[in-house]
């Protein structure tokens, strides 16, 4: 029998068939049980305030303990990193913002706190990183550009480390990551922020970000060369015609193809109000069509091994229906991930939490990847 109550009376083991939210009068279907406090907490963080209980379906305390140590061993990334993570992705969009204000205001620029932060983006991706995967790909629409500028970093460390590089040029390109779009801060806020798509003399304003750039990296002493290289150069095109410099062949070098990788895989998996994400899967698809004139194709194969065809923490649905997150990844067969199942395609319902091992169920596969706008759904009560 069903239930109505409040999001406050709501427990542990509960057996949750409907939610409720102010803004929703008609209740979203969800079934499941809790089996988390945490769950409850990112119900109550989605304006949930009613749910709907079946009062005849609830799981015994133990039996969720058991579970819960179980898939905590030999799953997830521990609380405590992901609590680290969340620290360190707070605290480097603070450092970040007070350092776009102080280039807004013409302030003198101080390399040492970047530097530091980027000690820490290397540190902190060695130790783990799909815990940065999974609190650096909860976007924010308002902050785009720092959004934008701390993936690049994140992302540039991640591809660096994959490429073997020593712990100093990976320290150099996080700083490099964190500074590559430092332009646009001059940038005129009605083209930065436009919501669509920019006329010719609209773009051609936008480009002037990398002129922009020069002299506010010229002010900051110390600077490495690396990280001006990842600014200067994540517009320049292996035939030519990027910008600001026309740089083609081998005077693009490795930083700079690096950068240019990167800055559009970010730009096409973000959610913009005028456009959709693109999963991980449509962008390298996309980056595919952009080789070998724009891209280099042995680096952006590098990128893709090392970021995953199915990175952890993206929406993925398999052949028959069912719908999750890709919770941890297969070294062995990247389209074979582990996927935290919850929601069907098929009956348009949230369903009981599952965790699925695709490298040992050859009966299941993958069917595509997609997106909550695409679905139309919000999955942060799973993460």
């Amino acid at each position: 029998m069903l239930q109505k109550i409040s999001i406050h009376k709501l427990t542990i083991g509960m057996y949750v068939e409907q939610i409720e939210t102010a803004q929703s009068p008609t209740r979203m279907t969800k079934p499941g049980y809790v089996r988390r406090p945490e769950t409850i907490q990112k119900l109550k963080q989605c304006g949930v305030n009613y749910v709907w209980v079946d009062a005849d379906q609830i799981l015994d305390i133990n039996e969720i303990q058991y579970k819960g140590a179980l898939y905590q061993g030999k799953y997830a990334s521990t609380g405590a990193d992901i609590d680290k993570a969340r620290a360190l992705i707070d605290s480097s969009k603070q450092q970040l913002s007070r350092l776009l204000n102080d280039i807004y205001a013409n302030k003198a620029i101080d390399v040492a706190p970047l530097e530091a932060l980027g000690s820490d983006i290397v540190d902190n991706i060695f130790e783990r990183q799909h815990a940065i995967a999974w609190i650096s790909g909860i976007r924010d629409k308002s902050a785009y550009l720092m959004e934008h500028s701390l993936n690049v970093a994140f992302l540039l460390v991640s591809f660096g480390r994959h490429l073997g590089f020593d712990h100093a040029t990976l320290q150099e390109l996080a700083v490099g990551g964190l500074v590559h779009d430092i332009g646009k801060v001059l940038v005129a806020d009605e083209v930065l922020n436009k919501p669509g798509k920019l006329t010719a003399e609209e773009f051609d304003h936008m480009k002037l970000h990398q002129v922009f750039s020069q002299p506010v990296l010229d002010s900051i002493p110390d600077l490495s060369q690396i990280a001006r290289d990842v600014s200067l150069m994540h517009h320049e095109k292996l035939d030519g015609t990027g910008y600001p410099n026309g740089l083609k062949g081998e005077a693009l070098h490795t930083i700079g193809r690096m950068s240019g990788i990167v800055d559009i895989y970010d730009a096409l998996t973000a959610d913009r109000c005028y456009k959709r994400a693109k999963s991980p899967s449509e962008a390298f698809k996309i980056m595919m069509g952009l080789t070998p004139f724009h891209l280099d194709p042995n680096l952006l194969r590098a990128f893709i091994q090392c970021i995953g065809f199915y990175p952890v923490g993206s929406l993925v649905e398999l052949a028959d229906g069912r719908v999750g997150l890709v919770w941890q990844e297969n070294l062995d067969d990247l389209t074979r991930p582990v996927v935290k199942l919850f929601y069907s395609v098929r009956s348009h319902r949230f369903r009981e939490v599952e965790y699925i091992d695709l490298a040992k169920r050859h009966d299941l596969r993958i069917a595509r990847a997609t997106s909550e706008t695409a679905l139309d759904i919000n999955v942060d009560a799973f993460r």
